[in-house]
C-alpha cells in the first residue's frame, strides 16, 4: 500500500514477533505492477517460518520502506506465499513493522471509506470501503502465532495487503468503467517511463 500524505493515529495491541536482520543482508525487490498475473493469483500458505521466509520478510520490509509504502504483500514481489508486511508509522517516527505469515482476519467491525493508493498501481488512488476495526491472527517473523487488534489506518493497510494475498487488487474494488480508466492511466504511465 502506498504511503498517504496524512496518517491518522491508530490504536493497536500487537506482538509482531522477531526482529529484522542486519540491513546489509536485505535486498530491494522489484514491485510488480498491474496487470501482472501474480497480483491476481491467490497466494499459498507458508508451511514453516524458516530462514527463507525470514529473508523474504526482511527484503519485503526494505522494499516497502524504499518505495516508500506502508504495506507490501509477497505476491507484489512475485512470491506466491501468504506473507505481508505493514508499517503505518509516520516517516519521522520510530518504525513499527508488523510481519504477517498466513494471516487471517478473525473479526471486523465498523465501516470506513478511504482513498487508497497501491505500490502496484503507481499514481492511482481509489475510494475503498473497508472495516474500521479488524482482528487478525497470523504467525510472526519468529514463527510464533499472534493476534493483533487494529483500527483506522492500520486496519485499512492490513485489509489492503490481505486482499493482495487473495489475488484481489484495487481494480477489483471499482466499477468496470473506473477499471478501464485505471488501465488507461497505467498504460500512459508505462509509455512515459
Amino acid at each position: 500500500m502506498e504511503r498517504p500524505t496524512r496518517i491518522p493515529v491508530s490504536s493497536l495491541e500487537a506482538r509482531s514477533g522477531g526482529t529484522i536482520t542486519d540491513a546489509s543482508e536485505m535486498a530491494i525487490r522489484k514491485i510488480l505492477t498491474y496487470p501482472e498475473k501474480a497480483l491476481r493469483t491467490r497466494s499459498k500458505p507458508v508451511e514453516a517460518v524458516d530462514d527463507e521466509i525470514r529473508a523474504l520478510i526482511d527484503d519485503m520490509a526494505e522494499t516497502m520502506y524504499a518505495a516508500p509504502g506502508v504495506g507490501l504483500a509477497a505476491n507484489q514481489v512475485g512470491v506466491l506465499k501468504r506473507v505481508a508486511v505493514v508499517d503505518v508509522t509516520h516517516p519521522d517516527g520510530e518504525p513499527k513493522l508488523f510481519a504477517f505469515v498466513n494471516p487471517e482476519i478473525v473479526g471486523r467491525d465498523g465501516e470506513i471509506e478511504w482513498e487508497e493508493g497501491c505500490l502496484s498501481f503507481p499514481g492511482i488512488h481509489v475510494d475503498v470501503l473497508r472495516s474500521d476495526r479488524v482482528r487478525v491472527r497470523a504467525l510472526g517473523r519468529d514463527g510464533r502465532p499472534f493476534e493483533l487488534e487494529a483500527d483506522d489506518f492500520l486496519a485499512i493497510a492490513i485489509q489492503h495487503e490481505l486482499d493482495h494475498l487473495d489475488g484481489v487488487t484495487l481494480a477489483d474494488k471499482v466499477s468496470f468503467l473506473k477499471r478501464k480508466m485505471i488501465l488507461r492511466e497505467l498504460g500512459k504511465a508505462r509509455e512515459a517511463s
